[in-house]
């Protein structure tokens, strides 16, 4: 497995950072190209490959118009290429969701699979409409990147013993050095992105190569539930990452109060050049309008929240050697409207982040992570099954008569959907709803065993759980 490491640029000299500016707007224009001539379906979902599509631009002298070395235009090419895949390949994970919905025939499930991984969608109506549905033709807006061949660049330490990093520039045989803020030089394919006057290197290593691989997980079977106030709470009622929340409410709050003040002095900049003060403006918006300090402050944000759930999610496998969760990688459709700051704070609630850390983590550690369906495991009791109501932190079971920490409820609701036969991944929620209800009904009308009842049994030919299906 491969991670990514960074390394910047130290006190880098404003004449070179221009020329990788130039550079990387340049390479910009070949990623525009790619993407609009083939991140359709001519394409990648074509089966056109980078090689083919360079083989075409130098027969036909596209390459030309870029004005660059053709190692960077190539890999640019490359990596464009590789973009489109993944795009098509998030499309198609949408796609095989629709599949699992659509039916429950086992050998129609297995032919349209087949037919979307080989891509030959386009015969099948159900599949291809879907695939228009979740596969929107991409746009560029990239044009700050460069991307550099192992072979293309070579690294040196000075006397100062500060490392230096030199790349092909614009013109052949000359090149850019960078003045690094690491002692350890950096391996494989590069990917320099420019921001602010700075330069950040990524680079991949081998995960075996980080000490946190070297941990062992823990032999617990953990459940856990994502949470806004922390990052995840477990089965045995464990909170993990518990300052995730002060980290986006506070930032959710400063930024609310810094755009009031933009706006504000954006207004008064707006008047001053609408009356013909065009010197008071320029200075309003040089000094107080800018992005450099606003761009360093969201980075040093992101940073500490993937710092606090990284280190949550290694505090779970230190538990746990299989983690059940939900797949945060799904969308959800928000049921009610709630206020502006409050979605402000939800849209810097970082799943995505959870998802990757929950993903990369486990794999680096060995323990294994299983996605289970969540639905309704907020809302039901974990003693009963029956649906409660939920108010903030607490669930109240009406039933039972207990109220229940939420977060730790659902979490151990999400541990026993890992064994549940009749609630699949992809079931849907009216029915994992439905599911529910028959559960209740039946144990107050004493029935003696779930089996018995026949709705159950067409249900779960319909729905099977796909941890007792083969693999087949």
């Amino acid at each position: 497995m491969k991670v990514t490491r960074i390394a910047y640029s130290v006190r880098l000299n404003a004449g070179k950072y221009a020329a990788l500016v130039e550079q990387a707007r340049r390479l910009g224009r070949v990623r525009s190209e790619v993407w609009q001539r083939y991140g359709s379906i001519n394409g990648v979902g074509a089966g056109l490959r980078d090689r083919r599509v360079r083989d075409r631009w130098l027969a036909d002298g596209t390459h030309v118009q870029f004005a660059v070395l053709a190692n960077a235009w190539k890999e640019t090419v490359r990596d464009a290429m590789a973009d489109i895949a993944a795009n098509l390949a998030a499309a198609k994970v949408d796609v095989r969701r629709a599949i699992s919905r659509r039916t429950t025939d086992p050998a129609e499930r297995k032919r349209m699979f087949t037919a979307l991984k080989a891509d030959q969608w386009v015969d099948d109506p159900f599949l291809a409409r879907q695939m228009r549905k979740h596969w929107r033709r991409g746009h560029n807006r990239t044009h700050d990147q460069i991307v550099v061949r192992a072979d293309k660049y070579h690294t040196a330490v000075d006397g100062r013993g500060r490392l230096w990093l030199a790349i092909p520039g614009l013109e052949p045989r000359k090149m850019v050095k960078i003045p690094l803020s690491t002692t350890v030089a950096p391996t494989g394919t590069l990917r320099l992105i420019l921001d602010g006057g700075r330069v950040e290197v990524h680079y991949q290593i081998d995960a075996a190569q980080m000490r946190s691989s070297q941990r062992a997980c823990g032999a617990a079977t953990i459940g856990v539930d994502k949470g806004y106030t922390e990052v995840l709470t477990d089965s045995d009622g464990q909170p993990h990452g518990a300052g995730l929340g002060v980290l986006l409410s506070g930032e959710s709050d400063r930024l609310k109060e810094r755009n009031r003040r933009r706006a504000k002095l954006r207004s008064i900049a707006n008047a001053a050049a609408l009356r013909g003060d065009h010197a008071k403006a320029h200075r309003i918006k040089a000094n107080n309008l800018g992005t450099m300090k606003r761009d360093r402050q969201a980075r040093r944000h992101r940073a500490r929240v993937r710092t606090e759930i990284f280190t949550a999610v290694h505090e779970v496998v230190d538990k746990a050697a299989t983690v059940i969760a939900e797949d945060l990688t799904k969308r959800f459709a928000a049921r009610k409207t709630v206020g502006k700051n409050m979605n402000r704070r939800l849209a810097g609630w970082t799943k995505g982040v959870t998802a990757e850390a929950l993903k990369n983590v486990s794999e680096r550690r060995g323990s294994a992570l299983v996605h289970v369906n969540a639905a309704y495991t907020s809302q039901a009791c974990h003693r009963c099954g029956r649906l409660g109501r939920r108010s903030g932190d607490r669930f109240h079971c009406t039933w039972c008569g207990v109220v229940w920490q939420a977060d730790v409820n659902a979490a151990i609701n999400i541990l026993q959907r890992a064994g549940d036969p009749d609630i699949a991944l992809h079931t849907p929620h009216q029915t994992v709803k439905q599911i529910l209800q028959d559960r209740v009904d039946r144990h107050r009308t004493r029935l003696p065993v779930q089996d018995s009842s026949p709705a159950t049994t067409g249900r779960r030919a319909n729905h099977p759980n796909r941890s007792t299906m083969s693999n087949k």
